[in-house]
């Protein structure tokens, strides 16, 4: 193994090392986070949670399923292996073989591109059974127009995957910056000629916009072979990973389905409600969670490869650690400000009171599955990189299960909130079971440690969410305007930071210290790598 990849021994300062480097990627990833939501303002402005909108969100479920089962299954099957051939000092190797996936996923989803739009007529009704007949012509016409990014989302992550392997980060970093700034640009061009269809067109430019800031610089690197090599040795072994993971990815995308084909028997802009309030709860795990399965994948994987047990545990633990010190805070704060908000974020244009209220109403359910789901990425890249790709893809597959009864059973009584509270506690119960799979593949893990952080970190939020509350119930008068609602949401925010922080100093929490130390010292190196972002960037 080349000193490159040797893994630091197993101590306190593989903590700093690690919370240093997430802590970089998140910096990494807050432009594109940011432009991201960005987008999502500009949609509400425009499209609100009109039935067009509706719409779009329905004509979008295939590709954003397509994403994420190739995107995210390549990735995790590519790099192990990768990993274990630049190890090797087998570069060529290497590189042949991604050409030989990338070359033959061209081929297959090209067709698959073309068979979508011919037959878009046939299966769209099933995503949108409950539509009238117009919206659901709109529909099908708006997801043959989607159809095409499909080859350009998932070719991209074979692009990623090879830059990751080969530690060139800022070209993966676009991708989120390219599609939010390609749509937003079409959407305030064209909307007035264009309508919807004028961020349908944008997101369609965009998802391919992602594959191409990643070419100049894989051909600058001699990445890529016009070959296919279907004897490479290494091939099966791809395959073998891959199928399962592809698999997992799939149930776990099908969630996607189910939510918008019951939400869409429901009362018009109730998909969309659901969509906003989704993308508030993923702002913090595109940032914040996705960054540490990003730092935690290859250093795991060359644990693993290393045989370095007591490497894993410990940085499954650290992972879990930042995750609880991230996500709980988040939670509480979703909760607690959810209305001012929505309405600074959102209410302007055809995104009215009505729409606030109406999102506000949906947030909770959402967020209270946010910790689980972030906990769920670190574990499940912990199972793909010690090579346990089964028991991984029946978890999902059993998440998804379990998802759809519970939407059954609660969409009659609670209607949409019964759907996003099936998702967060089949996250939350996904998120148990990988535990104890993990649990079983290191050999035991230091629960005690984890537990004593998530309880600190929750008493700190419940502090935090008490002021918070306090101050909402002093009724402060607030302007109808954008910057009266911004700067009332920026000192609520503040408050509760300065709360958090004050309290997370007084129990100790461990997190705190090492994030400021690490906070001010953050110019001092390179960022590692770039932001794995798994939410599907279409919609």
């Amino acid at each position: 193994m080349t000193p490159r990849l040797r893994v630091v021994p197993s101590s306190v300062p593989n903590y700093v090392a690690l919370a240093r480097s997430t802590i970089l990627v998140m910096a990494a990833t807050l432009l594109s986070s940011i432009l991201g939501f960005g987008r999502e303002v500009v949609n509400a402005q425009y499209f609100g949670t009109q039935p067009s909108m509706d719409a779009f969100l329905a004509a979008a479920t295939i590709p954003t399923i397509l994403f994420g089962v190739f995107n995210g299954a390549l990735v995790s099957a590519l790099v192990p292996v990768f990993s274990e051939l630049v190890a090797r000092g087998d570069d060529e190797s290497a590189w042949r073989l991604a050409s030989t996936i990338f070359n033959v996923l061209f081929a297959a989803l090209t067709l698959l591109a073309i068979l979508g739009w011919i037959f878009a007529p046939v299966y769209v009704p099933y995503i949108a059974h409950g539509f009238p007949p117009r919206q659901l012509t709109e529909t099908v016409t708006m997801t043959r127009w989607l159809m095409p990014s499909v080859v350009a989302t998932s070719l991209a992550g074979v692009v990623s995957a090879m830059l990751n392997a080969r530690h060139r980060f800022s070209a993966s970093a676009g991708q989120g910056i390219a599609i939010n700034v390609v749509t937003i640009v079409v959407v305030l061009w064209l909307e007035r000629e264009m309508g919807i269809y004028a961020l349908v067109l944008g997101t369609a430019l965009g998802l391919g916009a992602q594959l191409l800031v990643q070419i100049p610089t894989a051909l600058r690197l001699r990445l890529y072979r016009p070959v296919v090599d279907l004897r490479h040795p290494a091939l099966a072994k791809v395959w073998s990973m891959l199928g399962p993971i592809v698999v997992g990815s799939a149930a776990g995308q099908m969630a996607i389905f189910f939510d918008r084909n019951f939400a869409s028997t429901l009362t018009p802009g109730y998909i969309a409600g659901m969509n906003y309030a989704t993308k508030l709860v993923g702002f913090p795990q595109q940032i914040f969670a996705a960054a540490i399965a990003t730092v935690i994948f290859p250093l795991l994987a060359s644990q693993f490869a290393s045989s370095n047990r007591p490497g894993i545990k410990h940085s499954v633990v650290m992972g879990l650690r930042l995750v609880n010190f991230i996500t709980i805070p988040s939670v509480v704060g979703l909760v607690v400000l959810g209305r001012p908000l929505i309405a600074a974020l959102f209410e302007r244009g055809a995104f009215g009171r009505t729409a606030t209220d109406l999102c506000a109403h949906l947030l909770p359910y959402a967020a209270i599955g946010l910790v689980g789901l972030a906990a769920s990425i670190v574990l499940t890249r912990c199972c793909f990189a010690c090579k346990e790709t089964r028991w991984t893809v029946a978890i999902s597959i059993f998440a998804v299960v379990l998802n759809v009864v519970l939407s059954l059973i609660w969409l009659g009584p609670l209607g949409a909130r019964g759907l996003l509270l099936a998702n967060s506690v089949s996250q939350w119960v996904a998120a148990v079971m990988l535990f104890a799979l993990v649990w079983r593949l290191v050999d035991g893990l230091d629960w005690k440690t984890v537990l004593v952080s998530a309880i600190r970190i929750g008493i700190c939020s419940f502090i935090m969410g008490a002021a918070l509350k306090w101050i909402g119930s002093l009724d402060a008068y607030v302007g109808p305007t954008l910057a009266a609602r911004t700067w009332y949401l920026v000192g609520e925010v503040a408050i509760g930071g300065l709360v958090f922080v004050g309290a997370s100093r007084i129990l100790g929490v461990e997190e705190l210290g090492i994030s400021v130390k690490l906070i001010l010292r953050k110019f001092e190196g390179r960022v590692p790598s770039p932001p794995e972002n798994r939410e599907a960037p279409i919609a």
